[in-house]
């Protein structure tokens, strides 16, 4: 694959600068990817960080900035994701970073395409039907678990054609998680409800329990592909995999009236012994 041909100085004060992102934004994502062996856990950093940094724009809390400006901004940052995947070489930091490990590993528009145009999704669209669901999702989550994919197998096209359905079914399942968790503040400070027929301040039991078997066979479709990942990356994946499932169980023992009022977290403790088990595994 292509890689980047700027000063190696330049390369790496890139990389960090995607590192800083990740731990300011995901204490779970950061601790998940500390289990990652290198040049893994860099590259991962780096596709997280530009998917936070569209995310942000898309997202700012501000009232005062509109839709076009929010829009410009996301189109300024595609464009130069585009011209970096092209040519290897971004003044933006977290851009040239991701670019140099796209390059790499064959990440293409193929994937990287769908994932801007879920982010430009979100600036017009504030209910989805559930066709406009599974494409957001595809393009905010499962291109992203493939982007990782990307990075686990190496430029293993076998390996990543078996996995790739397992990968996609992580990230759909930590999107929709994330969702069920975030309906309060999707809600009240965003204007958002992507659940299809879901009224986040009316959320039922019933409701909240299929959506959670929704989950919870996405998570189980993704285990079976984990156990076939590298050694480099197995252990982090499945400290990743373990949060979101113990988040999945902590909402269906949440009342639904209350997951639309409150964000139900897995604290530090817990977290720390996810990682411990997923350490101690062997497949």
């Amino acid at each position: 694959m292509k890689t980047s041909t700027t000063s190696p100085q330049y390369d790496s004060v890139a990389h960090a600068s995607a590192g800083a992102v990740i731990r300011a934004y995901s204490t779970s994502f950061g601790w998940a990817t500390a289990l990652l062996g290198e040049p893994d856990r860099t590259h991962v950093r780096t596709i997280y960080a530009l998917v936070r940094i569209a995310d942000e724009l898309v997202d700012d809390p501000d009232p005062g900035l509109p839709v076009p400006a929010r829009s410009e901004l996301l189109d300024c940052l595609e464009r130069d994701v585009h011209m970096a995947l092209r040519t290897g070489r971004s003044a933006n930091l977290v851009v040239h970073a991701f670019a140099a490990t796209a390059r790499r590993y064959g990440i293409d528009t193929s994937l990287v395409q769908p994932f801007f145009d879920s982010m430009r999704t979100d600036l017009h669209t504030t209910r989805h039907n559930q066709d406009g669901l599974d494409t957001y999702v595809h393009g905010s989550a499962e291109v992203v678990g493939l982007m990782c994919l990307k990075v686990f197998t190496d430029c293993d096209a076998g390996a990543y054609q078996r996995l790739a359905h397992g990968a996609a079914r992580l990230g759909a399942a930590f999107q929709k998680v994330n969702f069920l968790r975030d309906l309060a503040q999707d809600r009240d400070t965003l204007g958002r409800s992507y659940f299809p027929g879901v009224d986040p301040g009316r959320l039922t039991d019933a409701q909240r329990d299929a959506l959670l078997d929704d989950i919870d066979a996405d998570l189980a479709a993704a285990q079976l592909a984990i156990a076939e990942l590298p050694t480099r990356s197995r252990r982090a994946v499945y400290a990743a995999h373990g949060f979101f499932a113990e988040l999945s169980r902590r909402l269906r023992r949440t009342p639904g009236a209350e997951i639309g009022q409150v964000r139900v977290r897995v604290p530090d403790a817990v977290k720390a012994r996810i990682v411990l088990t997923a350490m101690g595994r062997r497949r």
